[in-house]
């Protein structure tokens, strides 16, 4: 197949491009700035006679929330996803030859901050308590704006999917599972604010093998979460990576102090406070079978520096 990958430079694309190459399959990648066709994510442009004729599409376009908010910044999160996923409607709906399916990437945020009960994509809870801290209530606002423009692109000819994916684990440099290796090896690996928030997660390897089975299955378009079936809490979490890490040290840490630290690392504590119990019910129920459904076997795998299933490694994308 021709697939085609707008934000295809960062972390889960380069392992996802790798991935899809290593199948035999044509990838090509559009990005604002790193290697692949240049576009903007904004404008149509030479870049859409790659869309035309393609087998798939996989959006992965947005900037990174790895960062300090503020209405300026979330006013980019909003467009680089919202427009970026408007423009690729845009020249879907032009392509003489559209492609049969549109995966665009959502996010596990979406649903709200809880620890009683998982959300899953039928029974999940969106709609954010009274007393949600503003920041957890506008990055959910951006969720929405997400999913609302595809679901509003003009693209009958096109199956569209909502990939709500949690924090995907690669051993890639720079990538989330490396900073928590890193925090680790510090010795600040340990509860933060009580640890009982859950974390939801997926290894490259799921990551990459739903992607493979969203595209052959016809009978499947909407949200769909991209998750282990087993999050866990935070505390538990990071004891698991601490013992897979040889590490026995890890200091517990309080919200204000977390506050601290995140204002010091230049990102915020919705990452890391927000409770994300989040599970794949439809990807289950489709007969989805996970190579890494616990986190102790997909860390101690990560942990090795291969990620199985993730052939080769490569540097941070932009």
């Amino acid at each position: 197949m021709k697939i085609v990958i707008p934000g295809g430079s960062g972390h889960i694309g380069q392992g996802l491009s790798r991935h899809l190459t290593n199948a035999g399959h044509k990838v090509v990648i559009l990005s604002r700035s790193g290697p692949g066709i240049r576009w903007d994510g904004r404008t149509l442009g030479a870049w859409t006679r790659e869309i035309n004729g393609a087998d798939a599409v996989i959006n992965l376009a947005g900037k990174s929330v790895n960062c300090r908010y503020s209405d300026a910044v979330f006013r980019e999160l909003t467009a680089s996803r919202v427009e970026s996923t408007k423009v690729l409607g845009q020249a879907i709906a032009e392509s003489k030859n559209p492609p049969r399916v549109w995966l665009n990437a959502s996010t596990s945020t979406i649903y709200r901050h809880r620890s009683d009960a998982p959300n899953d994509e039928i029974t999940g809870h969106i709609e954010p308590e009274p007393g949600t801290p503003w920041k957890w209530v506008r990055s959910l606002d951006i969720a929405l704006a997400w999913e609302a423009e595809l679901e509003a692109a003009p693209t009958p000819r096109t199956r569209k999917v909502a990939m709500r994916s949690a924090m995907t684990m690669s051993a890639i440099p720079g990538s989330i599972f490396d900073v928590l290796c890193s925090l680790c090896r510090r010795g600040l690996g340990g509860p933060i604010a009580g640890g009982g928030q859950f974390v939801s997660w997926v290894h490259e390897a799921d990551f990459c093998s739903a992607v493979d089975f969203l595209i052959g299955r016809e009978d499947i378009s909407g949200p769909v979460n991209i998750c282990s079936p087993n999050p866990i809490p935070q505390a538990e979490f990071m004891t698991i990576l601490r013992e897979t890490l040889g590490v026995k040290i890890g200091l517990p840490a309080a919200k204000w102090m977390a506050e601290i630290g995140a204002w010091a690392m230049g990102t915020e504590t919705e990452l890391i406070l927000k409770s994300r119990r989040v599970v794949p019910t439809r990807l289950l129920e489709a007969g989805f079978a996970f190579r890494f459904p616990h986190w102790r076997e997909a860390a101690a795998d990560l942990s090795e520096g291969r990620g199985a299933g993730s052939e080769g490694r490569g540097t941070r994308g932009g």
